[in-house]
């Protein structure tokens, strides 16, 4: 037997999944018991009621029984499981009962000193004695854990012990009222979630079949083997969810291919099989907890029907079980290559006319593979595709799948030949109206993992191949346009007009070096293919998405935001500031706030010379007040605009350098404005407003930062690279704004705007508190525009907090009393901030929903 040594434990994701619904149970229930105080207080009264008219007989013999049967069935086992030399089991569930124990005291000492009343009323009952009952049974936690991690459930005459010791236990402490039942839920997970973590952390004993245990299960089915060797790579986590495969030499006959299935590897990808059932409609996954003998026979019948269909398929010749947590199926031998295997020159036409005759002999029964990658599709000996790796096929399939199938076998043979040659072979078999059927389907999602992860890898050496081309374009202009500076003419009026024509052939030559490096992906080339034999196909992708990451992320900042948005009003009360407030102001404070947006889409379309629509763009500003709730201000937005103008068809390259050059338009106005309005404010306040000693450690820090990066070849290395691709982008980009006046008067006046909005929105909010004739509107501009780069620069998202200190702390020492200060920042926050959350929101998924971000 030739085959790598088994580890003697494995990490299971059943442990890991057990462990993470037995804290979300514990959640579930302390939850119940803070929110629900009346209905678990109701149903600790009634059995407590019904306990009390149990005999004290009965009540005396149950705790006698359990008191000495839960110390009985754990010992009694230990010693069963010693006997027969397996104490690596007895040590994991005594280490389970050492962390259970610490686990049930911190839970004591933390319901009896910090945790709300309605728990502690919830888990504890007062006792004869005056004394409150144990949250946490410190006894017969550990036990629990130390059941469960020595696995006394997986025999069933031991599992029925274990569980009437349990209930017998629960019942003697409920009826002799020295516990409630939400504390013996409690105890019970705890126990349960422990023994679960520790051998997800600890990893379980491997019961695996070795190679020794494979040769006695053939020789039961009649085999008489020789040698066995693992057929494939061990380490490789690709195969790691099919099953472990062996080469075995018979004595009287040709060798056989033997797969072995056991409950680890069954469990491998149970995530990811889970999110994919959860995000994808329409397709039917495989059910991520499968039995062995499930598993055992859905290969075994996807392996007869390949063959009743006419495909090529190894033969299935046996099966039988290897003990109770281990299947065999034992195959004809296949001697070949697999088709990622092959070398380009050997992948013929013929070769993928026989891999698609494969799929045509499956779809005529309606049988999906599943899974058409490289190595699932092996080359025999006469040359003829053999497909191997059925275990996650369908019966009776879809036609979504069906198409997904050829979706697959497209891109997997693109990505060896090109889209040509593919797309040529498919048409040949299949006939162009199936071929053209399939590329709604013929999108990443729809793909296999590895599929994917080459596409990625792809799309990341495609991008940088064209920067490549825009830099070397940048630099080859930049020296003839140095070449040309020593032999310039000096009159102004000519020298002028040398300079605007070489700026527009600068520009010229990167976007033209931009379009020729500029490549489409595999996918989108094999939808040009099929479109030149069927121009009238379907190219729309289907909507196979239930749930994305996107959307995912979006509920839960969702979420997120409405628990900041609640703990913030709760910091005032609002009922003060409403009697306070002059109601003119308050709608013309939120009249400016609206005006914001508006302004917000000027100052973005002003740097974009392809056409978008306006009233979308006016939405992705308003979703971009929610993004700013779960996300620093100066990240959230870059991130939306840009990723709203490549959705509006402006290209990657271009849409991030219109976000650039929007966003460096943006800081010099704020500088200069900031600057203006401080020096008409006068001197009057300046020692007040002056900037402190941590404004100055922090130029100085940033003073140094900068010596160092210059100083070091590899960082400033690094910086002239990210600098030139800045330049090779915005700086074209603001090139070409500044030859369109209309444009740049857009962009600029939105960027005024907005800072006279936001201004004047801020003045609103303190005229409605009557605040007006203390401070002057240019004060008030210094505070919002001092207010607003602490917020872009604050980590917190949308700068919570130390924007409310910056406004506060500029309009009081700008004169503003500290009683007004305070709730017209908060009523300016709660009208450029926190109303918006929600329009935001529903923008947002508006917008997701749409495809426009």
């Amino acid at each position: 037997m030739d085959e790598p040594l088994l580890p003697a434990r494995v990490h299971r994701p059943a442990d890991l999944l057990r462990l993470l619904l037995g804290i979300a149970g514990i959640a579930l229930v302390l939850a119940l018991a803070t929110f629900a105080h009346g209905t678990t207080q109701g149903l600790k009264n009634d059995i407590g009621q019904g306990a009390g008219a149990a005999p004290p007989l009965l009540i005396n013999l149950a705790g006698l029984a359990s008191s000495v049967l839960v110390l009985i069935v754990p010992v009694a086992y230990a010693v069963e499981r010693l006997i027969k030399r397996d104490g690596l089991r007895i040590a994991d569930g005594v280490l389970a009962a050492v962390l259970a124990h610490g686990v049930s005291l911190a839970t004591d000492l933390w319901v009896a000193e910090a945790a709300p009343a309605s728990i502690r009323s919830a888990l504890t009952q007062p006792l004869a004695n005056g004394a409150l009952s144990a949250p946490v049974h410190s006894y017969l936690a550990p036990v629990i854990a130390y059941m469960t991690a020595v696995g006394m459930s997986r025999r069933p005459r031991w599992r029925v012990a274990m569980w009437c010791v349990l209930l017998l236990d629960a019942f003697a402490v409920l009826i002799g009222r020295y516990t409630t039942p939400f504390a013996i839920v409690v105890t019970v997970l705890i126990g349960w979630t422990v023994a679960f973590g520790t051998l997800y952390a600890v990893g379980s004993p491997n019961v695996r079949p070795t190679g020794q245990n494979l040769l006695a299960g053939l020789r039961r089915v009649g085999f008489r083997p020789v040698s066995t060797m693992r057929a494939e790579d061990p380490g490789n986590p690709e195969h790691a969810d099919r099953g472990r495969r062996y080469l075995v030499a018979l004595e009287d006959g040709p060798p056989i291919d033997v797969t072995v299935v056991d409950r680890e590897q069954q469990a491998q990808g149970f995530f990811y099989r889970v999110w994919r059932r959860l995000s994808l409609r329409g397709i039917n996954q495989r059910r991520s907890l499968q039995s062995l003998r499930q598993a055992l026979e859905q290969e075994a019948l996807l392996a007869y029907a390949a063959i009743a269909a006419g495909a090529n398929a190894p033969k299935l010749i046996a099966t039988s079980e290897l003990g109770p947590d281990a299947v065999m199926l034992v195959y004809e031998h296949i001697g070949g290559r697999s088709f990622d295997a092959l070398a380009d020159e050997e992948i013929t036409d013929e070769l993928m006319h026989s891999a698609w005759r494969q799929v045509a002999a499956l779809q005529s029964r309606r049988i999906a593979h599943r899974r058409l990658v490289g190595d699932a599709l092996l080359v025999d000996r006469s040359g003829n595709i053999v497909l191997t790796d059925l275990r996650g096929g369908e019966i009776a399939a879809g036609d979504v799948v069906l198409r997904m199938d050829i979706a697959q076998l497209l891109a997997t043979c693109g990505l060896r030949v090109g889209a040509e040659r593919a797309v040529a072979a498919a048409v040949e078999v299949l006939g162009p109206d199936a071929v053209a059927d399939s590329l709604p389907l013929l999108q990443p999602i729809a793909l296999s993992r590895t599929t994917r992860a080459t596409l990625r890898h792809l799309a990341r050496e495609r991008a940088k191949r064209e920067r490549e081309a825009v830099l070397a374009a940048s630099q080859a202009a930049k020296e003839a346009r140095e070449a040309r500076e020593a032999h310039r003419p000096q009159d102004r009026k000519a020298l002028r007009a040398v300079r605007n024509a070489e700026k527009s052939a600068e520009k010229r030559a990167l976007e033209e070096a931009s379009e020729e490096a500029l490549e489409e992906d595999l996918l989108a080339q094999i939808r040009r293919q099929v479109l030149l034999i069927r121009p009238t196909a379907v190219i729309e992708p289907a909507k196979l998405e239930r749930l994305s990451p996107r959307i995912l992320i979006s509920w839960i900042a969702g979420a997120f935001a409405a628990y900041v948005l609640l703990s913030q009003l709760t910091n005032f009360n609002l009922g003060d500031v409403i009697n306070q407030a002059r109601w003119v102001w308050v709608l013309v404070a939120a009249f400016f706030s609206g005006l914001t947006y508006v302004a917000a889409a000027m100052s973005l379309l002003g740097f974009v010379t392809e056409k978008v629509s306006f009233l979308r763009t006016l939405l992705a500003q308003v979703a971009g007040d929610f993004v700013k709730l779960v996300a620093p201000t100066a990240i959230g937005g870059v991130a939306l605009n840009t990723r709203f103008l490549q959705r509006a068809g402006v290209r990657p390259g271009l849409a991030v350098a219109s976000v650039g050059a929007s966003q460096l338009f943006g800081l010099g106005s704020h500088i200069l404005l900031l600057l203006a309005f401080g020096y008409l404010t006068g001197t009057e306040h300046a020692p007040q407003i002056s900037p402190s000693r941590t404004v100055i450690a922090g130029l100085l820090t940033v003073a140094v930062l900068v010596l160092v990066v210059t100083a070091v070849p590899v960082l400033r290395k690094f910086v002239v690279t990210r600098l030139r691709s800045l330049f090779a982008g915005v700086v074209p980009r603001m090139l070409d704004i500044l030859q369109r006046p209309r444009k740049l008067v857009t962009g600029i006046g939105g960027m005024l705007l907005l800072t006279g909005a936001n201004v004047m929105c801020l003045d609103a909010s303190i005229r409605a508190f009557g605040g007006g004739d203390q401070i002057s509107y240019a004060g008030i501009a210094v505070a919002f525009l001092a207010g607003n780069a602490i917020g872009s620069a604050a980590p917190t998202p949308g700068g919570v907090g130390a924007v409310e200190a910056a406004l506060i702390g500029a309009l009081t020492f700008g004169g503003l009393p500290a009683e007004t200060a305070l709730p017209a920042v908060l009523l300016f926050r709660l009208m450029v901030f926190w109303l918006p959350v929600l329009p935001g929101w529903m923008a947002f998924t508006f917008l997701t929903r749409k495809g426009e971000i």
